[in-house]
């Protein structure tokens, strides 16, 4: 019953002397005031939750129940994952968060943020999750460096996409790339804080005295744009994103793809340790557009239908 359909009335009827009424009809007037206004809050605290018909919405923790919004963390960098058209965020993660949106009944307010402070934002509750093509690995899981030192509590993932990594290269391929190990002796750029600078790290060492340069950036947008220049002979993507660029960039003249998908593995929705509510919520919200269908049409848009996985897991990846 809400405060609008509840109806506070009294009937005192009394022969007093007319002071004695005024003073009843005041005390009467406060109890009823009191009354009411206990109902109204009450009301307004059970019809909140009661107005929300979403499937998932109470699953959700009381704190984002009450906001109405769950803000996530993301580096609108990465065409087609997560991009800024129009001054808005658009791609793969926000139309996949717009489906969730739908099943728990709230907002998924998408802020840009540079992709080694995603985490940190969760950590320091300035987001509730990040959304942005993140890969699911023990590392992150665990808060530890490259070094295996620990840095942080780590995180949770929701794991929702599934992809390998693709060379990028200059248009027409000058340097003749086609694997990790053409690389020796020549200058990379990346994105600083991804798994690709980790894994052009990784081809340092094996490359030994024929040196591998690595030059990383803040956004990717930068290490596209040495490329482009010929400052350095290759950057690092996600399959989707590398062939996202190769097909769009310059009309589909600046860059192409070569080589073989390698490393293919996890994306995740990170998600605080401490937030496990929020993170299965999260992951029934996945299970659930994933069922009806709505997570293929947002794949299917972007032509990422390739990269769907057939469930929501939990730190799955390796």
């Amino acid at each position: 019953m809400t405060a609008r359909s509840t109806r506070c009335t009294t009937a005192a009827k009394t022969r007093t002397s007319r002071l004695a009424a005024v003073a009843a009809i005041a005390v009467a007037g406060s109890m009823l005031l009191t009354a009411c206004g206990d109902q109204t809050d009450s009301a307004t605290k059970e019809g909140g939750a009661a107005a929300n018909s979403a499937p998932l919405f109470s699953k959700l923790p009381a704190d984002i129940q009450k906001a109405g919004v769950i803000k996530v963390g993301t580096d609108a960098s990465y065409a087609p994952m997560e991009f800024t058209q129009d001054g808005k965020i658009v791609g793969v993660d926000p139309d996949i968060a717009a489906a969730l949106g739908k099943q728990l009944g709230v907002k998924f307010e998408f802020v840009s943020g540079t992709f080694d402070g995603l985490i940190t934002s969760l950590e320091t509750g300035r987001q509730d999750i990040v959304m942005s093509s993140m890969t699911d690995n023990k590392k992150r899981q665990e808060g530890l460096d490259d070094d295996g030192k620990k840095i942080g509590k780590g995180v949770d993932f929701v794991d929702y996409f599934s992809s390998g990594v693709s060379l990028l290269v200059k248009k027409g391929n000058p340097q003749g790339v086609d694997s990790l190990d053409d690389l020796c002796g020549k200058t990379v750029a990346v994105q600083r804080g991804t798994i690709y600078e980790d894994t052009f790290k990784a081809q340092a060492t094996k490359c030994g005295s024929n040196k591998l340069t690595i030059q990383a950036f803040d956004t990717d947008a930068e290490a596209q744009t040495r490329v482009k220049a010929g400052g350095a002979v290759a950057d690092l993507n996600d399959y989707p994103v590398a062939a996202y660029i190769a097909k769009t960039s310059g009309g589909g003249n600046d860059f192409e793809v070569v080589g073989n998908q390698t490393d293919v593995g996890l994306m995740g929705i990170a998600v605080s340790k401490d937030k496990t509510q929020l993170r299965d919520a999260v992951k029934e919200a996945l299970d659930a557009i994933i069922k009806d269908g709505t997570y293929a049409d947002a794949l299917k848009k972007w032509d990422v239908e390739g990269s769907a996985v057939k469930s929501a897991t939990i730190n799955a990846g390796k």
